[in-house]
């Protein structure tokens, strides 16, 4: 694991994370989305922009981008990590 300055903060960056640079709606963003993404484009992808983490889903990379702070992002993967949305799937 090594750490990038990426969303504003340092944050660690993992060996499973797949980045590449795409044009969406007008606006060039690196997404990332998680190596093990299976192909059929189920996986959400996330980009850093403005300070923020934007947050899209790979099966309409035209559609709409959600954008949450820095604080928001730390909070949900807190509770991600935590498993406190395991029972949605």
């Amino acid at each position: 694991m090594t750490l990038r300055y990426a969303f504003g903060v340092n944050v660690p960056v993992h060996e499973g994370i797949v980045m590449y640079e795409t044009g969406s709606s007008g606006r060039d963003l690196v997404w990332c989305k998680a190596q093990s993404s299976v192909g059929d484009g189920a996986c959400v992808e996330l980009a850093p922009t403005d300070g923020m983490v934007a947050v899209r889903d790979s099966k309409d990379p035209d559609g709409p981008v959600l954008r949450y702070t820095a604080a928001e992002w730390h909070a949900f993967l807190d509770g991600a990590k935590k498993g406190e949305f395991d029972h949605l799937v």
